[in-house]
This record gives structure tokens, sequence and C-alpha cells, in this order.
């Protein structure tokens, strides 16, 4: 039990949890373990955490589902069992005999809970449980203090941890939402926000990993609104991964934290838990395999802000809790795998919001399931479980001297939501007044509000404004009029789309206006048909002047249309692209688009594009990125045709031999061993007039992209550097890249394992198999792992060494560095001011 105090600390908590749970035999008894003691957590300055109640697990499990009755007590759901009600004591008391009940009813295993309407509605997540997975309301009928009525309201098809999931008040009063996440079919509706005319819109096939969920269609997760008898049903929003958890602001705005697929990690269809503004009409773009559309995609809606790596559970707004303003106005969300509960701050910016986020309380283990805001006593209870872990319910109060008044409502962005919830009134209905009144915003500024427009057009019949398209004078209404019509017009509207896109002048765009459209030229395509062979020769001599530009998202979306128009130019360009580019993410978007490429080849350009293959094959990633190579190197060499596989023979045969990432990407020689006193008085006036693209490039020749995201690109084995200049100086994270074990981060802290034959391991413990200990020894690859014998580990300390190399910079000399510097600093902005 010593040792398994010492590194408590350092080993990921649902892997902790799971060491404790099951010892192995040799390591200490089988005695169930303590509830993380409260003591133990980091929480922000002047709160307070405590430890109510240690569950007892073989008599009432792990709870994973929370909600407040009318009384305000709390109603729980043990993962695999019944429910239960917690009494909370006064702050500052101790729980009584009677703290814990358990419910008289025959329902549980429950990922969904909420106290509405004189009734306990359940979301019940195992399809094998009662009359089957869904959704149930319960009664008590004869004011006993007891339920006794169960209504079974909808069966749902899906279940476990991808099913159906919370249930949470709309901001009407009157109504439900409902959170489903991705392994859940589509329920029978009345009707639906979202125009249902959702498919995959991928102009290019798709590549498969592992096939995790291959063939499952869109729409992905979604989110409906009900009645409270639950017979309505009208979708809201689609294209969630696995989303748990919604809460609503004091604006009515409807928010939810959405998953990520960890073993996409480091290709370029990766996307990280986000937190998502679902407003009326969504489409988020989950699709298996390769297929996630990227944010930057129209016809979808952003995440408000990206997290990370992790696993999303409950999550609530801070309002009615006795905490100071800021904390009342937050929105919390909990993280189950690295056990952090975050607090999200929202800002209003035009028809929707920005945030940041800090970590408010993080614990090993603490693997967070649900919290709730109590309105009896002011404070935020949270409980930990899940997947029979120890389970344990806690309480949060602000013990601080800031004023905790009730928080002023912020009316910034109230005029530009309004105009947003006019175009929203027309979702899901055909209204006459509807396209006079929508037509005018298609090309707004605001992205939400063009989305709202185009999403209440959808909803209108085509005939009744598809012509306007064709002779629209604004470039994004009309490129947004387009879209919509590809969407759900009828097939004869190809070529008039196709000539209105045409006329657009290229040179009047910006490039995120050329993104967009690409992608109305692609949904034309996609939705209404090829165009005839001299239609796409031309659309791709128009097109071919623009590629390669100075955007590597452009450039992804240029490369993708230009390959499915069989432009003769697009090999040579996008081969030299593929060997240019910083990051693999970016290498492997031009990859995948030239595996189905038939024109423009000849044998160098082949041997040039095959040879990239056996770079690659030193990229690491996620569990699947292995696969996903292989799977688009072998599409690639079915499309070479018969007479041209002679020249690429000996490339395919010959496997390359391993090398580290470092070297792979870089390959750089040694410049100087630079000291901080050297650099860091070239910081105040050496920062300015920088190079972005060089920049970013260091980034990667230095193979900081192995391990670190920076812009929605790269590894995540470390931190995510986006907003590294909102949390360092210059200098410090100067000293920090010279120096990276002077202070090393308890999230990325290495440990050194001794065993009692004498050997020495050190690495991060990421995973558990039977006995063993999973330790990745190598931060430029996840999967190099070693296994310890856990019956022989003798000792497990914090190591105080870096698993991030030292000496990177010794590669670079000083413009170099400074450009690196001004890249780090610029938040992913390549118009910051430090390179004007």
């Amino acid at each position: 039990m010593r040792n398994l105090l010492r590194f408590r600390s350092l080993v990921p908590p649902a892997v902790l949890v799971a060491l404790v749970l099951y010892p192995a035999i040799g390591w200490a008894a089988k005695i169930e373990p303590e509830a993380t003691d409260a003591r133990t957590l980091n929480i922000v300055d002047g709160f307070k955490a405590e430890l109510l109640y240690a569950v007892p697990k073989d008599t009432q499990g792990s709870w994973v589902a929370m909600t407040v009755d009318d009384r305000g007590r709390l109603i729980v759901s043990d993962q695999y069992g019944g429910l239960y009600r917690v009494t909370p004591p006064p702050i500052g008391g101790a729980p009584n005999a009677t703290f814990v009940e358990p419910l008289k009813i025959n329902l549980g295993q429950a990922q969904g809970l909420l106290y509405a309407f004189d009734s306990l509605y359940v979301m019940v997540a195992n399809k094998n449980a009662y009359k089957g997975a869904g959704l149930y309301r319960v009664f008590d009928t004869n004011d006993d203090d007891q339920f006794d009525d169960i209504k079974f309201l909808r069966q749902l098809e899906g279940g476990g941890e991808h099913g159906p999931h919370a249930i949470v008040p709309a901001p009407d009063g009157n109504s439900l939402y409902i959170v489903i996440g991705n392994q859940t079919k589509v329920t029978e509706t009345v009707g639906s926000k979202v125009p249902m005319v959702w498919d995959e819109d991928l102009l290019l096939p798709r590549a498969y990993g592992n096939g995790f969920m291959k063939g499952v269609p869109a729409p992905g997760g979604c989110i409906y609104q009900i009645d409270p008898e639950g017979k309505r049903w009208e979708i809201i929003a689609v294209g969630f991964r696995n989303e748990y958890d919604a809460a609503v602001n004091r604006h009515g705005e409807l928010f939810t934290f959405d998953a990520d697929m960890e073993w996409d990690m480091n290709t370029p269809w990766y996307r990280p838990t986000r937190v998502c503004h679902v407003v009326s009409g969504a489409e988020f773009g989950w699709r298996n395999g390769s297929g996630k559309w990227p944010a930057y995609y129209p016809d979808s809606v952003p995440a408000t802000v990206n997290i990370g790596p992790g696993s999303p559970t409950g999550i609530a707004f801070g309002y009615g809790a006795k905490f100071p303003t800021k904390y009342q106005e937050a929105l919390f969300i909990s993280d189950w795998s690295y056990g952090k509960l975050y607090a999200v701050h929202l800002t209003p910016e035009g028809a929707s919001y920005i945030a940041t986020f800090e970590e408010f309380i993080s614990g090993s283990p603490l693997p967070l399931t649900d919290l709730i805001i109590s309105p009896t006593d002011g404070a935020m209870y949270f409980a930990i479980g899940g997947r029979r872990t120890k389970s344990g319910l806690y309480r949060v109060t602000y013990t601080g001297t800031e004023s905790i008044a009730s928080a002023k409502p912020d009316s910034r962005g109230a005029a530009a939501r309004n105009i947003r919830k006019m175009l929203e009134s027309y979702h899901g209905r055909k209204v006459p007044k509807a396209v006079a009144a929508v037509w005018p915003y298609l090309g707004h500024a605001d992205r939400f509000i063009r989305y709202a427009a185009r999403v209440a057009l959808e909803h209108q019949a085509p005939s009744t404004w598809g012509s306007r398209v064709f002779t629209e004078g604004n470039h994004e209404a009309r490129i947004n009029g387009a879209i919509a019509l590809a969407r759900v017009g009828p097939q004869s509207n190809r070529m008039p789309l196709l000539e209105a896109l045409n006329q657009i002048p290229l040179s009047a765009l910006n490039t995120e206006q050329h993104i967009r459209l690409l992608r109305a030229y692609g949904l034309v395509m996609m939705r209404l048909g090829r165009p005839d062979e001299g239609t796409t020769k031309a659309l791709a001599a128009r097109l071919d002047p623009l590629f390669p530009s100075n955007d590597r998202h452009l450039n992804a979306e240029l490369c993708k249309l230009l390959v499915y128009l069989e432009s003769p130019q697009v090999a040579t360009k996008a081969i030299t692209l593929l060997w240019q580019a910083p990051s693999q993410e970016e290498q492997i978007q031009y990859a995948m688009s030239l595996r189905h490429l038939k024109t423009g080849w000849n044998d160098d350009l082949r041997r040039t594009y095959f040879e990239w293959f056996n770079r690659a094959s030193n990229y690491r990633g996620g569990a699947a990125f292995k696969k996903f190579v292989t799977y688009i190197r072998n599409e690639a060499v079915a499309n070479v045709p018969a007479n041209a596989k002679a020249a690429v023979e000996a490339i395919l045969e010959n496997a390359p031999s391993p090398v580290s990432p470092l070297k792979a990407i870089g390959g750089r020689e040694f410049v100087k061993e630079w000291t901080l006193d050297e650099l860091a008085p070239l910081l105040d006036k050496g920062l300015r007039q920088r190079n972005y693209a060089k920049g970013r490039k260091l980034f990667g020749e230095v193979a900081c992209f192995s391990c670190h995201r920076f812009a929605n690109e790269g590894g995540a084995l470390g931190p995510d550097l986006t907003g590294v200049a909102g949390r360092f100086s210059p200098s410090d994270l100067l000293e920090s890249i010279l120096d990276p074990s002077k202070e090393v981060s308890d999230q990325y802290a290495p440990v050194v394992i001794m065993t009692t034959d004498g050997e020495r391991v050190t690495g991060r413990i990421m995973n558990l198999s039977g006995n063993h200990l999973m330790l990745n020894v190598n931060m430029f690859d996840p999967h190099e792992i070693e296994r310890v014998d856990r019956t022989k580990v003798e000792s497990i300390e914090s190591s105080k060494i870096s698993m991030m190399p030292e000496g990177l910079l010794s590669l670079l000399n000083k413009d170099e560095v400074l450009d690196l510097m001004a890249f780090l600093l610029s938040r992913g902005d390549s118009n910051h001011a430090m390179f004007q």
C-alpha cells in the first residue's frame, strides 16, 4: 500500500483505479480502496472540496448519473445497478445514518437522470435491462415519497457508453433535450430542425484504420427536443461523436462537450474533445474513419473551444452557486479519463461565443462522471466512478473573500443572437414569407447567421427560391445559396449551379471564401452528379492557378478537388507539397488525395510518391494510425496501372529501416549549444518581422509536431502549445525549451519503476494488461511500450527528468530560433504583429 500511495499522482486516473480494484496476486490483499482523499485534489484557490461519501462498491456500485429532486435531494444511478437518493448534510455538517437510501423501484443502469414535471426521467443505457435501452419516466402516485409507477416512454436502438445519455430541461420550461451518442440509431420523429438530407458528403473515398463503426453512416450522435410525455421527438442537432451531457446558459443557448476519437491522433481528421454551441439545425460533421469534416466546412458548425484528449462526461453551468461571478458564469465540464474538471469561460462574440478554459479541480484518481449545482445550498456536487471503479460523492464550496453576489446578465451579442434566432424560427417548417426574410442574411459576415439562414432556406420548397441563387450578386450569398440548392434541389440544377459559381471572380475572394467556394463546387458534384469531361477540364483549369496557396487548409481542399477533376497539373504540385509540408498531418492530406489520381503521373513522380510512404512508416499516432497509412498505401498501389508498376516495384518491396521521428522529420545538423543568457536579450526586439511559414516549418523539422499540438495539428503526448503565449512570457517559454526538466507538469511527468530483480524502467504509465503495467518509454512514439510485471514492482517514483529531449534549439541558427519563438507565441495567427 505504501508504494501505491507513492505513485498515486503519477498514474492516469482510470489506470490507477483499475490497479487498486484488481491487484495482481502478490500485491496487497484484495480490499476495497478508499475514495480519493479530497485533501489531495488540486483546486482553484479559495475553494474547498470535501468527500461526503465513499460509495461501497459491492452494494451500491459505481455512480455515473445525478439529478436534484424537488426537495433538494440528489438522485444518483449506479452504472450497472439501481437508483439511490442522497440527502446532503448542511454545509459544515456530517452525514447521518440515512444519508443514502436505495430507491424502492426496479430501475437503474442510467446514464441520464432528470427530476422534472413532478417525476423522474431515467435514461437506461443497457439494451438488455428492464424493457430495453431508452427513456423511462417514474412517478410517486400515492405521496409516500417513493417512486412506484414506471412508464416506458421510448425505446432507443443503441446502448452502452455510446448510447443514450443525458436528459436536460429546455429553456422554454415545457420540453426536454435528449442527448444521444453515435451508436444509437435515429428514432422516429415528428420533425427535424436539421434538414433530413444528411449524407457522408466526401468528395473522395475515406480511409479506414481499425474499422471502428465502419459502415455506420451519418448523422452520428444527435440531440432531440421532446415533450414531457415523450411522444413528440424533434431533432435539434446532429454530427456528434459521443456527447454525454448538455447544459443551457442564461441566454437560452445549449452547449455540449463532445468526445474525440483517440485512435485518430496525429492524423488530419483527429478532433479533440470540444465544447460545442448547439444551435438549431446544427451539423457538427462526425463521420467514421477519415471522413470527419474539418471545422471550416461552411455546411457544418465549428466547436466553441477545443479541449484536448479525454473522455467527456457530466457538464453544468455554475448558475446558483455561491461562487465568485467568474465561476457562477462558467460552464463546468468533466473529463473522466484524465480526472479533470474544467471551468470554461464563455464570451459572446457575434451570434455565438468564444471561450477559454482552466483546470478547476484535478486529482488522481478522479474519474468524474457527473456534477450539479444545488439550488438548496449553492454548493457544487460531483461524483466519481464508472466502469466499476471506486465511486465517491464530493461537495465543493467557496471559502475565499471575493463577493458571491449573484452575477449580472451579460447582454453582449444580443442583437446578433436575435437575428440568428429569428432565422431559426423558420427551421423545420415551411412559411410563405421565409424566403424574403432569410435571403438578406445568406451573405452575412457572421458565420452562425449565415448558417442559420441557409438551414432556414433548405426547409423551404426549392421551387420558391432556387432561381435566385443563379443571379445573386453577393459572392458570399451565392456560395451559401449554391450549397443549399445542391443539398435539397433537383439534379437539373447541376450545370446552372456550376456556371453560377464559375461567374464568381476568384480574385475577389479571400482565403476563407475560397475554401467555401471549393466546398460548394464539391457539394454540387457529390449531390447532383459528376459533370462531363469538358466541364471538369474547364473547372480544373480555373482552379489550377490557385494551387498551391499560402494556406494549408486551402491547399488540402484544392488538392482534393483537383484530384477529383483529374487535373494534369496536380500530381507535380502536390508531390512537392507532400515533401515540403512540416507536419505529418498536412502530408497525409496530400498523400490520401493523390491515391486516387489517374492523370499527370510519370515514373519519377510515382517513385517520389511511394518513397513518402517509406518516410511515413516512421511517423507515429493513435492506435489506428499505422493502419490508416497502410490503407492509403494499399489503395495507391492498387491504382497504379499495370504498365507502371515496374517503376515503383523496388520501392514497394524494400522496407525502410526504422529511425526516430526526430531524425525522420528533421535530419538537421548541430549549429550551437544555445544558452538562455545568449538568446533572452534577443527576444525584446528580435520578435518583429518574423516569418510565420518558416516558424511552422521549423516546428516540424525539430520534431515538435511529433509530441505537441499547435493550431489543431500535431501529437498529443505533450502539452498543446497553441495558447502557450497566454501562459508563459517569451523568456519563460525559451527557458522551458532549453531546460525542459526545470519544471515538469504532473500531467506529463514520467515515472521511474524499480523491480525486485534490479530492472529500472522510465516512462509514462499508459495502460494495464493482465498482471503488467504498460509504460510508454518514448515520447515520440505512443506505441513504444514496455511491460513491467506488477508483482515485481519494488518502487515507483516520479522522475525529475522530462521526456522532452534537450538540445532541440541547438539544431537552429539565431534567426531560426526567433522564427520558431514567434510561431509559438502567435497562437496560430499568421497575421500576428510579429510577422508584419
